[in-house]
């Protein structure tokens, strides 16, 4: 770790706590040079993961990928960057919870429309019809029931 400000390669750690969500750990830093302190988070990160495509192409997970979806259905839609944050790693938790090198983007998909379902109804509505492929109003309408009488 170097010092954002002079670039100092020696950087102790000053203060270390536990997240409020316990997924990620924030470091008080200071450069033993200037001494000037920052702040650090350390998070998981889902590697070696192999996503498949449904035309059976492999990549590797990135996270961006399901952020961007996610954010996409969020559009407009009050929610803060806590929030936000809670959610990808709640669903990056269930995909670990898979114990698999290799996920479908299906079931990537489908954590994802779980966890939005609980997070947001609207955003829910926009990704599924997007994900699920909606080919008519009927089965939009289906969804839109099946959201009311869980309620």
């Amino acid at each position: 770790m170097r010092c954002p400000v002079c670039n100092h390669s020696e950087v102790s750690v000053v203060d270390t706590r536990s997240a409020e969500d316990d997924l990620s750990v924030r470091r008080r830093r200071e450069c033993e040079k200037c001494a000037y302190r920052f702040s650090t988070i350390e998070e998981i990160e889902l590697l070696d993961i192999i996503v498949v495509k449904q035309d059976g192409e492999r990549q590797s997970y990135m996270r961006d990928k399901v952020e961007n979806g996610i954010r996409r259905s969020l559009t407009k839609r009050p929610y803060t960057q806590e929030k936000f944050h809670r959610l990808i790693h709640a669903i990056e938790r269930d995909i670990q919870k898979k114990r698999r090198r290799e996920i479908a983007s299906k079931e990537i998909g489908e954590i994802v429309m779980k966890h939005l379902e609980t997070f947001d109804k609207v955003a829910y509505i926009r990704f599924s019809s997007v994900y699920r492929d909606f080919k008519d109003v009927k089965t939009f309408e289906r969804e839109l029931k099946r959201l009311s009488k869980k309620r």
